[in-house]
């Protein structure tokens, strides 16, 4: 499964940023609408079909949102969503798919009724640095105007793939919780998912919360120097 996400400003001259990807071995689930459901709903709480967000050809869809520096944030969520797929094999406790990811930052020239039709320089970033992922061997990247932010985060990106990639469902579904629920107490997050505080805490430290954390927020420092 291929899929976009575009997050922008309202007015088109400004910066977007876009996050095209796709679901790895999406066949290993014989009921598709186990994930793409979920997908859709969380899809839908940042924006509109088919202006804001939408899925094509099965495996494929685009979104957008108001502000590129949420861009970690959107990818995070579907990351952890996918994550939390909870296998037909129940003795196995790793999600049977995942995600690669890859962000484009740039202006929007052109925006259509459909966000198929919307064009511009994040759209052409986020398909040149999809096409590289594979070959990188990479599930989340990132491409941007800027040369030295591109090097430095992408360094951030692969090292949290290590982990990442390696979220159990129990830890894609306290992660997913945490950042939908960003002021929530890890007691409350233990409310949220019915088991106890300290069990949060083992989930928060073997997902390396912290170390996601702290990404985002360098990202969005960064991003948000670097914006006109």
């Amino acid at each position: 499964m291929i899929f976009c996400i575009i997050v922008l400003f309202n007015d088109i001259s400004q910066m977007i940023a876009v996050i095209k990807g796709d679901i790895i071995q999406s066949r290993k689930v014989k009921d598709p609408e186990r994930w793409l459901i979920p997908l859709k709903d969380l899809l839908a709480t940042w924006g509109n079909y088919p202006k804001d967000w939408e899925v094509v050809w099965g495996d494929f869809f685009q979104l957008e949102l108001l502000n590129p520096s949420k861009a970690l944030d959107a990818a995070f969520q579907i990351k952890a969503l996918i994550k939390s797929i909870v296998p037909e094999d129940t003795k196995k406790q790793i999600s049977p798919i995942d995600v690669r990811m890859a962000i484009g930052i740039g202006d929007k020239s052109y925006a259509g009724s459909h966000i198929s039709e919307s064009n511009g320089q994040a759209y052409v970033f986020s398909g040149e640095k999809f096409e590289k992922l594979k070959k990188e061997k990479s599930t989340l990247a990132l491409k941007s105007p800027w040369v030295d932010f591109d090097a430095e985060m992408n360094l951030y990106l692969r090292l949290m793939a290590t982990f990442m990639d390696k979220w159990s469902v129990s830890s894609g579904e306290m992660v997913l919780t945490m950042l939908q629920k960003p002021q929530a107490t890890q007691a409350e997050i233990g409310e949220l998912l019915g088991i106890k505080q300290n069990s949060v805490s083992g989930r928060w430290n073997r997902a390396h919360v912290e170390e996601m954390m702290e990404v985002n927020q360098i990202f969005k420092e960064k991003i948000n120097l670097k914006m006109p």
